[in-house]
């Protein structure tokens, strides 16, 4: 028997006596936002063999709760609009008010995407006027499981001054951005838990899909199997239990103390389990993530975790093209001084960026607007906009918009210069500098920095760089060979300053592997 089955039994057990009404789980509320454009389902609970009849903005279907009391309609594709009102009626009726049709992305990953609007530094100026019905937002509070649950803890709430200090700030301006200049009312599901490792966000289908990943997926395999035991043995323990407890029940009695408690079981993709699987079945647009902080001291293996993630959670919500939006971790702690870089978060950065290697991704680069001395930069206004930029070029028809900093796309090597060119120019490459939450300007006059040289030796040095129409070219006389470049390619790369004209920041990399 598969562990959520045993798991959903040990649960009814325990709640044996529970009421038949339809059921919505509680991602149904007043003031939701439905997927547009995408088949709706809608799906609850109710007695075994009950009729239920979903109905909202003149479309509707009928089902009947399987032998377990499930039940699920798939309504046709909405158009963006509303308010409505979304009906299920079995034997209660259920009515959710001011529903609207947009789009729904989910926010997840750790604190930096948690953190709230109350929080940010510009909070004065955008919490008093954030008053917008067509941004609705769901603050998703729960714990991890061993097993996929069903259901979350909490329903939508409407963008005002009283509700948005709880809203993620990157997740508000992503919205504010795409609904100021669509008109598609946006619905953010706040997913995200400060602290935590991607390892806790995984779930089986992405293990497995990764041979990188095999020893993990084997370890939780293993797991899963050690819990199935020892749930077995909660499952006899709590059978015994309910049939004491409705002995006294009938006798008018107290019920039997101690119920059973159900066992710990594997940790590698516990929050998927608690916060992502019971919303799989919600139709979303797309995800935007800002994590990698606790797996900062990691390379190259975080992006076959990222691999991981992104397969995952596509599989689990049946979107093979499902847009999957990330922030490249932001600069943060004291300057190096060292050419050769790679302190810090510099190998995850690269891992991030390699990231986009995978179909449907897309990466706000943060290297310029970070703070030396918090690892929670309080600038969310860029962060969330430069996310914002990729979803309306993607997503959004705006297939002209540069939604990007410069990429570095390849390396070539003339005489004792290495010529560098990029991907996203846009209007040009220029030495940029910025200030506050606009973007970039022309430093006219400035010089490149954070650019270094190696040869075969593989001793960096500081390089000089000049830009050259739309390619960079770094040289130093240091170097007589040159074969290979690093670019802002430390924890914190004071200095940076690679831009291109629609002033958006050139994201850290390196042309070697060493």
């Amino acid at each position: 028997m598969k562990l959520l089955a045993l798991a959903t039994v040990g649960f009814s057990l325990l709640t044996g006596l529970a009421n038949a009404d339809v059921r919505l789980p509680r991602i149904f509320s007043d003031h939701m936002v439905l997927q547009r454009d995408q088949p709706v389902p809608v799906w609850g609970w109710a007695e075994p063999g009950e009729k239920v009849t979903v109905s909202i903005a003149g479309k509707s279907g009928t089902t009947t709760a399987n032998a377990a009391g499930k039940w699920m309609v798939q309504l046709a594709a909405l158009p963006a609009g509303g308010p409505q009102e979304l009906v299920v009626a079995g034997r209660n009726t259920i009515t959710l008010t001011n529903v609207l049709v947009g789009d729904v992305w989910v926010c997840a990953g750790q604190s930096n995407m948690e953190w709230s609007l109350a929080n940010v530094d510009n909070s004065a100026q955008v919490v008093p006027v954030a008053t917008n019905r067509f941004i609705r937002f769901l603050n998703l509070k729960a714990g991890q499981s061993p097993v996929p649950v069903e259901d979350v803890p909490n329903g939508w709430s409407v963008c005002t001054p009283q509700a948005v200090p709880a809203l993620s700030a990157v997740g508000y301006f992503f919205a504010q951005r795409i609904h100021g200049e669509t008109g598609v009312p946006i619905g953010l599901v706040n997913n995200a838990w400060g602290g935590t490792k991607i390892e806790l966000w995984l779930n089986e289908a992405g293990l497995n899909s990764v041979p990188e990943l095999s020893p993990q997926a084997q370890a939780l395999a293993k797991a899963k199997a050690d819990y199935a035991g020892l749930l077995q043995k909660y499952l006899d323990e709590a059978s015994r239990w309910v049939e004491q407890a409705r002995a006294a029940q009938a006798k008018g009695e107290a019920l039997p103390v101690n119920p059973p408690v159900p066992p710990a079981g594997p940790t590698i993709g516990g929050i998927y389990n608690g916060r992502v699987a019971p919303v799989t079945t919600f139709a979303v647009k797309g995800v935007l993530w800002y994590q990698g902080e606790s797996n900062g001291d990691e390379g190259e293996i975080y992006f076959h975790k990222k691999r991981a993630l992104v397969n995952g959670w596509r599989a689990a919500w049946n979107q093979a093209d499902m847009p999957f939006y990330f922030v490249q971790l932001a600069n943060w702690q004291k300057p190096s001084t060292d050419p050769a870089g790679g302190d810090g978060w510099a190998k995850v950065r690269e891992a991030q960026r390699k990231t986009l290697t995978l179909p449907h991704t897309g990466m706000a680069v943060a290297i310029d607007v970070g703070d030396n001395l918090d690892i929670h930069p309080r600038n969310k206004v860029d962060v969330g906009t430069r996310l914002a930029l990729w979803a309306l070029r993607n997503d959004y028809g705006q297939t002209g918009l540069v939604c990007s900093g410069p990429l570095f796309k390849e390396m070539t090597i003339v005489d004792n210069k290495a010529r560098l060119t990029f991907d996203f120019v846009g209007k040009g490459l220029m030495v940029g500098k910025k200030a506050g939450h606009g973007p970039a300007v022309e430093d006219a006059g400035g010089q490149l920095k954070q650019f270094a040289i190696a040869g075969e030796d593989k001793k960096w040095v500081w390089a000089d760089a000049v830009i050259d129409g739309d390619s960079v070219v770094v040289s130093s006389p240091a170097v007589a060979k040159p074969v290979a470049v690093r670019y802002a390619y430390a924890m914190n790369p004071v200095g940076l300053n690679l831009y291109n004209r629609d002033g958006l920041p050139a994201a850290p990399f390196r042309t070697d592997a060493w």
